[in-house]
């Protein structure tokens, strides 16, 4: 399948990148093997640190101190929430990795792990460029791999885009880049933690079709990650049309994901600020689709769009409102998928 993109001209790869240059990806593409399936596993990050990080803030409309409380306290709230997240997904059948935040930094949005790493069924993990320094200090790749390993998955390689930042080209994962079911088509849109050459480049060096697009909040500032506004999952895709004022380009997502043979349920701006857009679809331990989302985010949609939702796998509600009045990530952002092969 051809899905054209709203790109603008130029060579998607003329971006200098020597570690890269020279590789040549394997006959159709590193994720050329069936990857239609959902993750059955996932990892999550407790938020050892947590709390308002002002290095963010100014790409995020989304977060807001908590003024009313000391940032001893929003900490405990939100690894109580943290646990309590746990503890429904696990009760919920869903198979849940969890790893600390580092010891030696102080690393307060470690808890949106999916920004930094993503896994992929050919045994590799792929590390990403990050716009704030603290966030970059984030990465855990040696602990990653060990925890990984130990829980059974197999890792042949770590490939490591991160070093992008050094030329202030950004790709916050899968934060910036939402994948299709298959992963053959991947949406991105404009932001300081999206950068779109990058996009395009990594689109092209691992056989995705790219969908770039311009999408901007309630303020008319540019959203901070695409996977805010919209979600894909086997059979839907969630997605807030209104945020992208370009016609052209709105007219290119909506093909896109026609093309892809998906039931579009769209949502409102106020939905966006419920996080309505950053949910999940994973399967559970016994192969039963679920779709992870807050309890901002049940409450917002409407009780229609829950019953289409609820076609494509039962509702997993988290409370989570600390983690997102502060942080500004909800359920979506919390998760990184494992599609790692079991040794």
């Amino acid at each position: 399948m051809r899905i054209s993109s709203t790109l603008s001209g130029g060579d998607p790869c003329g971006i200098s990148d020597n570690k890269l240059s020279k590789c040549i990806p394997p006959k159709g593409g590193i994720f050329s093997m069936n990857t239609s399936k959902l993750a059955e596993t996932i990892l999550l990050v407790k938020p050892d640190h947590f709390g308002f990080n002002n290095e963010t803030a100014g790409s995020n409309s989304f977060m807001k101190p908590m003024k009313n409380r000391s940032k001893s306290q929003v900490r405990e709230k939100a690894l109580d929430e943290f646990a309590l997240m746990v503890r429904t997904l696990t009760s919920s059948d869903i198979n849940v990795l969890v790893m600390k935040s580092r010891e030696d930094r102080v690393t307060p949005d470690s808890v949106f792990p999916n920004n930094w790493f993503s896994t992929h069924p050919d045994g590799s993990i792929v590390l990403y460029p990050m716009l704030a320094y603290n966030r970059r200090d984030e990465r855990q790749p040696d602990k990653l791999k060990q925890l990984l390993s130990d829980s059974g998955f197999e890792v042949n390689t770590c490939m490591d885009w991160s070093h992008h930042e050094k030329e202030g080209l950004i790709l916050e994962g899968t934060g910036s880049i939402v994948f299709s079911k298959d992963y053959k088509v991947a949406f991105a849109m404009a932001s300081p933690r999206t950068d779109e050459k990058l996009f395009k480049k990594y689109c092209l060096y691992f056989g995705y079709e790219p969908v770039f697009f311009h999408a901007y909040d309630s303020f008319s500032k540019p959203v901070y990650h695409t996977n805010v506004i919209m979600a894909v999952g086997d059979g839907f895709a969630v997605l807030c049309s209104e945020s992208i004022k370009d016609q052209t380009e709105r007219t290119s997502v909506h093909s896109a994901i026609k093309k892809l043979g998906l039931e579009r349920i769209d949502i409102t701006l106020e939905q966006v600020s419920k996080f309505c857009g950053n949910i999940i679809q994973l399967n559970s331990k016994s192969k039963r689709k679920k779709i992870v989302l807050s309890s901002n985010a049940f409450e917002g949609f409407t009780d229609l769009q829950k019953r289409r939702l609820e076609q494509y796998g039962s509702l997993v509600e988290v409370d989570i409102r600390t983690i997102e009045h502060v942080g500004g990530g909800s359920a979506r952002c919390m998760i990184a998928e494992i599609f790692l092969p079991k040794n």
